[in-house]
C-alpha cells in the first residue's frame, strides 16, 4: 500500500469576446509565433514544450523574432534598462480563432503579468478572435511578450497596429502590473482596470477628473485601497486608453468576463503548489507495515527550493489561497 501526493499544473486563461475587427484577413497560415531572439537551443526547446509543439511542428507556423532592442524601444519609457535586461526571452503564439470567439490568453512561466493583464492590453491594441499563449523558458516577468503578441497579430491579419496604440497598450500592461504589485492582488487590480475602462467608454469620459472618479469608484466597489500615487498612475494610463477606438460592447463584455472567469496565474501557482507540497513532505515522519514487517523513517525532499513566503500566499485570490502552507504552518 502506498500514498501518492501530486501537485498539478494550473493553466490560466481569460476569454474576452470582441465583435469588431476579425482575423479574416489572414493569408496562408493563421498560426504565428514570435520568439525571443536571444533564446539558446535549450531555452527554445523549453518554450516549444510550453507551447505544446515540437521543432518539426514549426513548419505549420509563421515565425518572427522579437529583439532586445524591440523590448527597449517599447518598454524603455516605462521600465528601467536594468529591469528590461539584455536578452529577449519572452515568446508568444498567436492563433486565429473562430469569428466572435474573442481573445483567449494563457501563460506559462510568466510571473509578473497575468493572463487578464495581457487580455486587457491586447483588447486595447485592437486584437480580436485570437488564441494567445505567452511562454517563458523559465520563470520571467513577461512584460515584453506584449510586443511579440501585437506584432504577430499585425502580421497575421495584415492590419497595422499604430505605434501610438502599441505604446498605450504597453503602458496599460506595465501600469497594471506595477499597481497590482503595490496592492498585492493581481486579480482585483486587473478587474479594476477592466471596470474603469468600461465606465470610460460607456459614459464617454474624457476629462482627467471624470476618469479619476471612475477609477476610484471601481476601486471602492472592489474594496481596493489605492495610494494617491497608484491612482495617479492609473489615471494617466487610462487617459491614453480613452483616446483609442475601442467598441464599448467589447469593453463591457471584457469587464464581465474578468469578474466571472478570471483565475489566478498559471506557472506562478503551479510552482507555488510544488513548493508547498515539498515543504509539507520535508522532515515528515512515516511508518510502514508490509508482510509482517514494520519500518519508519523521515521523508527528505531532494530539492526543497525557496521557502514559500506569506507575501506570495497573500497575492492569491481568497478562493485559491492555500490553507496549508508548509513552513508557514504552526508546529508543535
Amino acid at each position: 500500500m502506498g500514498i501518492v501526493l501530486t501537485a498539478g499544473l494550473v493553466i490560466t486563461s481569460v476569454a474576452v469576446q470582441k465583435n469588431v475587427v476579425s482575423a479574416d484577413a489572414v493569408t496562408g497560415t493563421s498560426k504565428y509565433i514570435a520568439f525571443g531572439a536571444d533564446l539558446n537551443a535549450k531555452e527554445k526547446a523549453a518554450v516549444l514544450d510550453g507551447f505544446g509543439i515540437t521543432e518539426s511542428d514549426l513548419s505549420d507556423y509563421k515565425t518572427i523574432e522579437i529583439t532586445n532592442k524591440d523590448e527597449h524601444d517599447y518598454l524603455g519609457d516605462y521600465m528601467s534598462d536594468s529591469v528590461i535586461g539584455t536578452r529577449a526571452l519572452s515568446s508568444v503564439m498567436v492563433v486565429k480563432a473562430d469569428e466572435n470567439s474573442g481573445v483567449n490568453v494563457s501563460t506559462k512561466h510568466i510571473t509578473y503579468c497575468t493572463s487578464g493583464m495581457y487580455c486587457n492590453a491586447l483588447v486595447t491594441a485592437g486584437l480580436s478572435d485570437a488564441k494567445v499563449t505567452v511562454v517563458g523558458p523559465f520563470d520571467i516577468s513577461g512584460t515584453s511578450a506584449l510586443v511579440g503578441a501585437m506584432k504577430a497579430y499585425s502580421v497575421m491579419t495584415g492590419e497595422e497596429i499604430s505605434e501610438k496604440t502599441m505604446d498605450t497598450a504597453t503602458d496599460e500592461l506595465v501600469t497594471t502590473a506595477e499597481v497590482a504589485k503595490n496592492v498585492g492582488d493581481k486579480q482585483k487590480v486587473t478587474e479594476l482596470v477592466a471596470a474603469a475602462k468600461k465606465a470610460v467608454f460607456e459614459d464617454q469620459l474624457s476629462s482627467e477628473t471624470d476618469i479619476r472618479d471612475a477609477i476610484e469608484q471601481a476601486a471602492n466597489e472592489l474594496s481596493i485601497d489605492l495610494s494617491d500615487d497608484d491612482v495617479e498612475k492609473l489615471t494617466n494610463m487610462m487617459m491614453k486608453v480613452s483616446n483609442e477606438d475601442i467598441d464599448p460592447d467589447t469593453i463591457a463584455k471584457q469587464a464581465s468576463d474578468m469578474q466571472e472567469h478570471v483565475t489566478v496565474e498559471d506557472a506562478c501557482v503551479s510552482e507555488l503548489i510544488d513548493r508547498i507540497v515539498a515543504e509539507l513532505l520535508q522532515d515528515t515522519a512515516y511508518y510502514t507495515y508490509k508482510e509482517g514487517k514494520s519500518s519508519s523513517g523521515t521523508y527528505h525532499v531532494l530539492s526543497p527550493g525557496t521557502p514559500v513566503t506569506k507575501e506570495e500566499i497573500m497575492e492569491l485570490p481568497d478562493e485559491l489561497r492555500p490553507q496549508l502552507t508548509g513552513n508557514l504552518m504552526l508546529r508543535d
